[in-house]
């Protein structure tokens, strides 16, 4: 899996790309934390769970079903967000899904459950990039760490920045236009 982190970088770049009046502050602190929550199964681990068990790491927290319902409380939530419920259960939805997409782009673990319950195969993209994060917190300060990082720089928040380029462009120059009518309203009509 990219680094915890690292999969806050989609909502961030949606949220801010988008701005506030879209994806409301509120709303985009919930799609960072939803962009986490399918990692709520490492307590597989604690509790003993086999690898490859749908409750296990990678598994039925990483589908799309869990993503669809996920968003859909999230949707019905949405009056305490002071949001549209289908901008909130779109943004959710797109932000957990793109935990289980990322961590199917790693160069390791085991697949990714994406289609459960219609199917319990884990599976892989054909091409894996993103440098698989070491579970241990003391293996970030040693070389793997650093080439986690710079993967995960080049892979997942450089394009994720290109993203949040991409869809602010056209709110900011619709922006700088407006400012630009009201300056010259106030100027008055210019004289020859």
């Amino acid at each position: 899996m990219p680094t915890i982190v690292t999969h806050a970088a989609v909502p961030l770049a949606l949220g801010l790309g988008l701005g506030h009046k879209r994806i409301p502050g509120r709303l985009l602190v919930i799609g960072i934390a939803a962009s986490m929550l399918p990692d709520i199964d490492v307590l597989s681990f604690r509790f003993g769970i086999p690898a490859g068990d749908i409750l296990s790491h990678r598994g039925l927290t990483h589908s799309l079903f869990f993503a669809a319902m996920t968003a859909v409380y999230v949707a019905y939530s949405s009056r305490m967000l002071k949001v549209n419920a289908w901008v909130a259960g779109l943004f959710a939805f797109v932000c957990i899904a793109s935990h289980p997409l990322l961590d199917m782009l790693t160069t390791g673990g085991s697949g990714v459950a994406l289609l459960w319950p219609w199917s319990d195969e884990r599976m892989f993209f054909p091409y894996q990039v993103i440098q698989v994060s070491p579970f241990n917190i003391s293996a970030f300060f040693s070389q793997r760490g650093v080439n986690v990082i710079v993967s995960e720089l080049a892979w997942v928040w450089f394009p994720c920045v290109l993203i949040m380029m991409a869809l602010a462009w056209p709110r900011l120059n619709r922006q700088k236009r407006q400012l630009e009518r009201i300056r010259n309203s106030q100027r008055g009509p210019t004289q020859e």
